[in-house]
């Protein structure tokens, strides 16, 4: 297994020289993408879900 894991690509820094934050740059840069779609994504929903709402609505209280 320790094997394995050495092989394994990680997402940050293999300079030691590299220390705090700055070692793990992709790995937090990436971390920031994800949250940013899953939010743009989560508004994207929420808008067609209000919009078809309504459209619904009115088209049920037409029929009424």
């Amino acid at each position: 297994m320790k094997g394995e894991l050495r092989k394994a690509n990680w997402p940050w820094e293999s300079d030691p020289k590299v220390k705090g934050f700055k070692k793990y740059k992709e790995l937090v840069d990436s971390t920031i993408v994800v949250l940013i779609a899953t939010i743009l994504l989560a508004g994207f929903v929420s808008l067609w879900d209000f919009i078809d709402t309504n459209v619904v609505t009115f088209i049920t209280s037409i029929g009424r």
